[in-house]
C-alpha cells in the first residue's frame, strides 16, 4: 500500500487544517515541509501530472511574487512557471497530498479524502 505524503508549509492555516483532519481520522502520513526540502522541477512536474493540473492551476495568487512577476497579465510557459515555483515556493498552493499514482491539491482540505 502506498504511503500518503503531504507537502505543506507549517505556517499555512490550510496546511495545518489538513494535517489536523488526517490526525483526527487516524490516517498515517509523512509530512514534507517543502521550504526545508524544496521541490525539484521533476517532482513538481510529476505532482502536476498526478493531479491532472497545469502549473498555473496551482499558482498561489496571494503570493507577492505572483504580483511582482505579473502572472495575471503575462503569458509564461509551463516550464517558466515551474522554474518560478522552484525558485519561489510561496507561489505554490498548498497543501498537496500524494499517494501512489494520485495527488490532489488540498483546497479545500477535504479533497485529500479523495485519494485515501
Amino acid at each position: 500500500m502506498a504511503e500518503l505524503v503531504v507537502y505543506h508549509k507549517p505556517t499555512c492555516t490550510t496546511s495545518r487544517k489538513a494535517l489536523k483532519m488526517l490526525d483526527e481520522m487516524g490516517v498515517a502520513y509523512k509530512k514534507v515541509n517543502y521550504y526545508e526540502k524544496p521541490f525539484t522541477k521533476t517532482k513538481l512536474k510529476t505532482l502536476l501530472k498526478k493531479m491532472n493540473l497545469k502549473a498555473e492551476d496551482v499558482l498561489r495568487k496571494r503570493a507577492k511574487e505572483y504580483k511582482e512577476f505579473d502572472f495575471k497579465n503575462k503569458k509564461y510557459s509551463q516550464a517558466e512557471i515551474i522554474d518560478f515555483m522552484v525558485k519561489y515556493p510561496d507561489l505554490i498552493e498548498r497543501p498537496i497530498a500524494e499517494k501512489g499514482d494520485k495527488a490532489v491539491l488540498g483546497r479545500p482540505v477535504e479533497k485529500i479524502k479523495e485519494i485515501l
